[in-house]
């Protein structure tokens, strides 16, 4: 049912753990098909995907790009878009079974539709709680999840709405604006994410970067620019 699309650079120590937490849902027959896009890698990341039989493509460095690209050679009907630092919590394949189930059902008005996981930071602190609390603000007043929350959504519709744009930087938001906030599904099941970013830059200090670039880039800011100002 599924192919995973998961865009890496230089991931050989976070790749691992994210493809672990796809296992079970291939036992089941809900994951066919893992393709790992690398985006000029000078580490491990090309062994690891071999090790774990994924298919392995290159493409243009740039999420947006190498999202396209993976997208491109899916064969599977649905595609999950996964960053390769991300781990989905046990049981996700669960509800999404059950999510497939309400989509055929016609709840949303059939296949036009995308969903996303529950942000969440493999952090113990008290910062990461409050941050986790905003993006779920975030997430129920803009129906806007971030591409570290994952993405699924059908292949069909995906092509429809023209995929992901080569862009620097807003490649997730752009693409979830063009879903729009009604065809906007959010799973209760954590997308876990590796913290090192916001320990490294402060929590509050990327926190309040995230906010000014997505502001701006709502303000019709050119992404190269916005890239630019990301550093």
């Amino acid at each position: 049912m599924l192919t995973v699309v998961i865009p890496a650079l230089n991931a050989e120590h976070t790749l691992p753990r994210t493809l672990n937490s796809l296992i079970q849902a291939s036992v089941r027959g809900l994951v066919r098909q893992v393709i790992i896009v690398d985006g000029g890698s000078t580490d491990g990341t090309a062994e690891v995907a071999d090790a774990a039989g994924a298919l392995f493509l290159e493409a243009p460095r740039g999420r947006g790009s190498q999202l396209a690209a993976g997208a491109e050679a899916a064969k599977c009907d649905w595609l999950l878009f996964l960053h390769a630092d991300t781990v989905l919590s046990p049981g996700w394949e669960d509800e999404v079974y059950k999510w497939f189930e309400h989509v055929e059902m016609g709840r949303w008005g059939g296949t036009e539709v995308a969903a996303a996981f529950r942000f969440t930071l493999e952090d113990f602190s008290g910062k990461a709680r409050f941050l986790e609390k905003m993006v779920a603000l975030r997430c129920a007043l803009l129906r806007l999840p971030y591409g570290d929350q994952g993405l699924i959504i059908s292949k069909r519709y995906y092509r429809k709405l023209g995929g992901f744009k080569p862009v620097p930087l807003m490649e997730d938001v752009d693409l979830v604006r063009r879903i729009g906030r009604r065809r906007m599904v959010f799973l209760r099941s954590e997308a876990v994410t590796s913290p090192e970013r916001y320990v490294r830059d402060g929590f509050f200090r990327r926190a309040c970067r995230n906010i000014a670039l997505l502001s701006l880039y709502y303000l019709r800011v050119p992404p190269r620019v916005l890239a630019r100002l990301y550093g």
